[in-house]
């Protein structure tokens, strides 16, 4: 009975999966574009997506211990975050050692910037102050955007610069979309008859700081497109996030449970994908 209560214990979801199910378009979007813009799946291609999800996965059972040692969650999630800290460890080790073996080494240099940030958040998870940490969560994002060019270059078989511009949207798109989240989710405290008429502009107001970041990088893809330096379509996936951002101002999310502005988001996320990849032609 206790060797069962015990291997259950290792299997719990809390312990091997990320629980903020939203987190997982922020590597599912970089990997794809990356992927889709290189033009080539290979066996250097599945290395990558094993080390980079790996990567990514690790982070829940690293927390898992940080609570642990906290005491935010019972000693005996321990063992069962050690276990699944070593297979995730396991994957990303086996998978970067293929990518070396095949010439990717340089892809090691990306990883530079995860470790303070991801340092950051342990301490953060210590001081029971992660949540509400929308600062960090761009600047996570961005560190996750950095598949994007990683798979571009694995893909094309060798280093080229256009990688750095897909860097730069993919974490422009996740920043706006963060920022975004934490508007829909702040609405959800609000009264049905609060805005009416002339009230209305609270919401705006409200709403202020992701109106501008959703308006810049559509005028920045539009102006630059127009400049013919980067593909000049590129604007539309912009341009539905956009229109989302103004959709998600005027109605307000009240009374919204979490999972459903989660699902939202995470719908807009990929169709915004999917329209990069499609429009993103040099």
């Amino acid at each position: 009975m206790y060797a069962y209560y015990t291997m259950r214990n290792y299997f719990k979801k809390q312990i091997a999966l990320p629980q903020d199910h939203g987190s997982w378009v922020f590597i599912l979007t970089p990997l794809l574009v990356g992927i889709f813009a290189g033009g080539k799946f290979d066996h250097a291609i599945f290395n990558l997506l094993i080390a980079a999800t790996s990567a990514f996965m690790i982070r829940q059972p690293m927390t898992i211990i940080v609570k642990v040692r906290s005491g935010r969650r019972p000693n005996t999630d321990l063992a069962a975050a050690r276990f699944w800290i070593l297979i995730y460890g396991s994957f990303a080790a086996l998978a970067l050692t293929a990518l070396i073996r095949g010439g990717f080494g340089y892809l090691l240099y990306l990883a530079i910037p995860g470790a303070p940030v991801f340092a950051w958040h342990l301490w953060l998870v210590s001081q029971r102050a992660e949540r509400k940490q929308a600062g960090i969560e761009i600047i996570a994002t961005g560190v996750l955007s950095l598949a994007a060019p990683a798979a571009y270059w694995v893909g094309l078989g060798r280093y080229d610069p256009h990688g750095w511009w897909l860097l730069i949207w993919v974490w422009l798109q996740s920043a706006a979309s963060i920022v975004y989240a934490y508007l829909r989710l702040e609405q959800r405290d609000l009264k049905q008859d609060q805005f009416q008429s002339g009230e209305r502009s609270a919401l705006w107001k409200m709403g202020n700081r992701a109106f501008l970041y959703t308006s810049f990088n559509l005028s920045a893809a539009l102006i630059l497109g127009w400049a013919n330096i980067i593909p000049q379509l590129i604007f539309i996936p912009f341009l539905v996030q956009w229109l989302e951002t103004i959709w998600g101002i005027t109605h307000p999310s009240i009374g919204w449970k979490p999972i459903r502005i989660g699902m939202r988001q995470f719908t807009v996320s990929m169709l915004w994908t999917i329209l990069f990849i499609l429009f993103n032609k040099f």
